[in-house]
């Protein structure tokens, strides 16, 4: 993207991708929010610390062992607190509403699944979360497969819940992704 995705203005208020995250977790009613990121990112630690104390910022010391090691980062947090599960939101995903977040939230509490993710018109996105259940295999996964080996080790532990929010599939990852996101109507 040639600068800090989490540090994109966001439509349609112009806020960071990372303060939507933020605000869309918070509004569908996530008890705790962290935002992991690079030791020396001062500039996400900052606008994470808008935030503060509401969201904490968690350093992940080695990020270029990928996106499941800054998950074991947030999931080592949670583990200290005995909660049942992590809702794990990429940055780059800015366009998710807080009903989805909550809906994802309750079916998770409503549910046996160790694993739940959202899901727009038959294909998987995000949110997903991973339960207690899982977190030591998460601990166990090859780093270089990530999250995902543990989402396919046994579907049927996995529900999808459908939403109907589009947002769940709205990846931003490279410059045509973001000219789309910011052309959407609002």
């Amino acid at each position: 993207m040639g600068r800090p995705k989490a540090l994109l203005p966001c439509p349609p208020d112009g806020h960071t991708f990372v303060s939507q995250a933020v605000r869309t977790l918070q509004a569908g009613g996530v008890a705790e929010v962290v935002v992991i990121g690079r030791t020396d990112d001062l500039a996400l630690r900052n606008e994470v610390g808008q935030h503060a104390p509401a969201v904490r910022y968690l350093e992940n010391p080695t990020p270029e062992l990928g996106q499941l090691s800054s998950l074991l980062v947030g999931v080592s947090y949670a583990e200290s607190f005995g909660v049942d599960g992590v809702m794990v939101l990429p940055v780059d995903i800015p366009s998710v509403s807080p009903a989805t977040v909550q809906a994802l939230r309750e079916a998770f509490d409503r549910g046996p699944e160790p694993l739940m993710r959202a899901a727009y018109q038959g294909r998987h996105g995000h949110p997903v979360i991973f339960g207690r259940p899982v977190f030591a295999e998460l601990h166990a996964a090859d780093l270089s497969v990530g999250a995902r080996a543990v989402l396919r080790r046994d579907p049927a532990r996995v529900r999808e819940l459908d939403v109907d929010d589009p947002g769940v599939l709205r990846d931003v990852d490279v410059p045509d992704d973001y000219r789309r996101l910011l052309a959407e109507p609002d």
